[in-house]
């Protein structure tokens, strides 16, 4: 970022190899996949996201498709700045750079999503991100799969991600599956693309949980 160092201490460096990526290198990497950047509901994992430079500026540009396509219209705009939400993930072994990219995240958002929707914005639909974000935003152990205590040392939890889609009009389901499981059954499909999700492969245990609400409610079911 501009201005920014790009450390923010010598021992979170040595114990832990944080370093920032400056915005202008943040900007060309993401140009590199530019086109994946921009569709709404292409899924990001960043797995040591830091406090979220990469994925800010990924939300920040499918924010700018969301209100490109949908800004006439503020429930269009408004389902469709939730699904991009929902599509970008982050792993941080450290808890306050997790608190940090959710805030920050959320803060891009809403601005945008006031801006746009004005008078009919509502609170339960922030609400609703907030909870998203908590749900994809985790801190964990990239390497192990495992969550992590407010050490940074390995739990016997593992990490969990929800799979966030709309299945009927305002109708979002959840669905939450362990990382090593995912990472397990990630290859490629037929046209050569990756994807973080596939209920296709092995579905005997592989996912925990499945959850079916309206998308202004998804906190609820937690």
């Amino acid at each position: 970022m501009t201005g920014k160092s790009q450390t923010k201490s010598k021992e979170r460096v040595r114990e832990h190899g944080e370093v920032f990526t400056a915005e202008r290198e943040v900007k060309a990497m993401c140009d590199l996949v530019k086109d994946e950047t921009e569709r709404i509901d292409s899924r990001f994992l960043e797995p040591a996201c830091g406090d979220g430079n990469f994925l800010a500026e990924i939300l920040t540009r499918k924010l700018a498709v969301v209100r490109k396509k949908y800004g006439k219209s503020p429930l269009d705009y408004e389902k469709n700045a939730v699904l991009a939400a929902s599509s970008i993930y982050g792993v941080d072994i450290l808890q306050d750079n997790v608190d940090a990219c959710r805030k920050r995240m959320f803060e891009i958002w809403n601005k945008e999503y006031s801006a746009v929707c004005k008078k009919e914005c509502s609170d339960q639909t922030r609400d609703a991100v907030r909870f998203i974000l908590s749900r994809n935003i985790v801190c964990g152990n990239a390497l192990t799969l495992k969550c992590v205590d407010e050490n940074g040392n390995d739990t016997d939890e593992p990490i969990v991600f929800s799979e966030w889609s709309f299945i009927t009009g305002s109708s979002m389901q959840r669905c939450d599956y362990t990382f090593e499981e995912l990472l397990a059954d990630n290859a490629p499909d037929k046209g050569g693309q990756q994807s973080l999700f596939n209920q296709e492969k092995n579905p005997e245990g592989k996912f925990l949980k499945r959850y079916i609400s309206h998308y202004r409610r998804v906190q609820e079911n937690d």
